[in-house]
């Protein structure tokens, strides 16, 4: 093996051993600090896009002429919640082209280095807080370990 190659597998165990202070094991919707931090997070970092009710941009389906689908909702009628947990997280960490490639048009933001890790999760708990029960459960039910 050469020097290289070792430097460069010293750095994936590096990235894999620090990656994994982002996890979780669920959102902690059910932790009212948590919930109340996460809200004040929402408030002045989603809400102007996502809506203060989590509704969503208008048609949020439909992508603009330049190619943009607007703000979904992050209420039970939107889709967040049929996505894992840790996934929101990354979503929102590291932005939407992690996952549909660098050339994926969005106007939402990366927002690592702009909320902690315990934001974007207390985010993930405000929002997971407000959706129905059952939703809630079937969320829970689907994404558990």
């Amino acid at each position: 093996m050469s020097l290289n190659q070792i430097i460069k597998a010293v750095g994936f165990v590096v990235i894999a051993c620090f990656g994994r202070v982002a996890l979780a094991d669920t959102i902690p919707y059910t932790d009212i600090s948590k919930v109340n931090l996460g809200q004040s997070v929402y408030e002045q970092n989603c809400a102007s896009c996502h809506g203060s009710k989590l509704e969503g941009q208008f048609n949020w389906q439909k992508r603009s002429a330049d190619g943009y689908l607007p703000a979904p909702p992050h209420d039970e009628t939107g889709h967040t919640w049929h996505h894992p947990d840790q996934m929101l997280f990354e979503l929102t960490k590291y932005g939407l082209q992690k996952f549909a490639g660098a050339d994926y048009k969005s106007n939402m933001p990366a927002y690592s280095g702009k909320l902690t890790d315990d934001e974007i999760w207390n985010v993930l708990a405000y929002i997971k807080s407000r959706w129905p029960d059952q939703i809630q459960r079937k969320h829970t039910e689907a994404f558990s370990k």
